[in-house]
């Protein structure tokens, strides 16, 4: 078994419920696959190529949580979510953890499921829900978009790595050292430390982009502020 799997190693969780998780994620990557051909354009498409590429590049960076082959790293879904919107955010996320098991053996081949659950469906589905929160309740400056982007993927790596102690609820088979709360105590604090430090590369390369291209932010053109309604005055709509 590896010690220091950037994922979730085999053996970890039983055979059972990595089955039932790897068909919860074939079922919701392929939704992913046919609501995300509706989003693909000129722009997007060679997008969702960097974003994959990127992402790959950061969750190179690994932070060993139990010797017994989890641990912790940048997962990316907020900066998918931001840029190239929730359903092909979770197919660049998926994409990266499958190269990195099928070819360089970061998390095992059998926990391939729970690992797309975690990381790419769990965390860009959280990132995306408050990125669409935040966008409509702070002012459309870089500021907020700034903290925007931070806020989302500091808590969206947190609320991902609880997918792993649910997971591990119905399933663990290693002896992890701790009940489940100090489990979920454990995953969630390191995870808030990592968290911090993807917000604040997500933020520097989401304002990067948007101050460059704007247009290439998938969250600024399909996420709108509720407009103001018009008040009609005499003469006109003012």
């Amino acid at each position: 078994m590896e010690t220091l799997a950037m994922h979730i190693s085999n053996g970890i969780i039983d055979g059972p419920v990595a089955a039932i998780f790897a068909a919860l994620a074939l079922a919701a990557l392929t939704a992913c696959v046919l609501r995300g051909r509706r989003d693909l354009d000129d722009r997007l498409a060679p997008m969702a190529g960097l974003v994959a590429a990127f992402i790959f590049a950061v969750q190179m960076l690994n932070f060993p949580i139990f010797t017994a082959g989890v641990s912790g790293h940048l997962l990316g879904g907020a900066l998918a979510a931001m840029l190239v919107g929730p359903w092909v955010g979770a197919l660049c996320v998926s994409v990266v953890l499958v190269v990195q098991a099928l070819i360089f053996g970061d998390g095992g081949v059998a926990m391939l499921g729970l690992n797309i659950t975690n990381m790419a469906l769990i965390g860009t589905a959280a990132a995306y829900v408050l990125i669409a929160v935040l966008l409509r309740v702070l002012p459309r400056t870089r500021a907020g978009l700034a903290v925007t982007a931070f806020v989302a993927a500091t808590l969206s790596v947190v609320v991902a790595s609880q997918g792993f102690v649910l997971e591990y609820w119905l399933g663990g088979t290693t002896d992890l050292g701790n009940n489940l709360t100090g489990l979920a105590g454990t995953m969630a604090g390191v995870h808030l430390l990592i968290g911090i430090g993807e917000g604040l590369i997500t933020a520097t390369t989401v304002l990067t982009v948007a101050k460059v291209r704007p247009d290439l932010v998938y969250a600024l053109r399909s996420l709108r502020a509720p407009a103001t309604p018009a008040v009609p005055v005499a003469g006109g709509v003012r």
